[in-house]
């Protein structure tokens, strides 16, 4: 699997101590599947910053790692992923992906919650409205999809291909 990381800096060496805690999934290593997508993320970083030069980092998975992560597959905008955002951005899973019974992941995937869903989930997490009232607001939002890689046996699943520059 191709996978792109849009950002303002190159990346060829994924490093996990540089991860914000309070993304959708936590603390990790954030790549999508969608080209377009990425090259949105890395002008929005870069724009957002005032620095470096927008570009992609490509990534193709090692398929003999892949086979052994402990991955949490979200296909589509649900309650269950929605609790799950609003869990790590609540900081109640602060490092890790643990659930439970402890099951902690070593990937986790499933839409991105952007800028232009802030407000839903947001007021989601203030307990403005329920859970089945935030998805029918973000489901026509056509959400694409993100994959957090949370470990460093993870990381090791991403192998550095090249480097594009926006």
């Amino acid at each position: 699997m191709i996978l792109f990381r849009g950002s303002n800096t190159a990346v060829k060496k994924p490093e996990l101590h540089l991860s914000r805690s309070s993304l959708d999934f936590g603390a990790g290593f954030y790549t999508k599947t969608d080209k377009l997508q990425a090259e949105k993320w890395a002008r929005r970083t870069t724009r957002i910053r005032q620095e470096g030069q927008p570009c992609l980092s490509v990534f193709e998975t090692d398929d003999s790692i892949c086979s052994r992560l402990s991955i949490l597959w979200f296909s589509a905008a649900n309650s269950d992923w929605l609790e799950t955002v609003a869990k790590f951005r609540r900081r109640q899973n602060y490092e890790t992906a643990e659930f439970s019974g402890g099951q902690v992941f070593d990937v986790i995937a499933g839409p991105v919650a952007d800028d232009r869903t802030a407000d839903v989930i947001n007021q989601y997490i203030a307990g403005f409205f329920d859970a089945e009232i935030a998805i029918k607001l973000l489901l026509p939002m056509k959400l694409k999809d993100q994959l957090a890689f949370k470990t460093d046996f993870a990381i090791t699943a991403l192998v550095w291909q090249e480097t594009i520059l926006l």
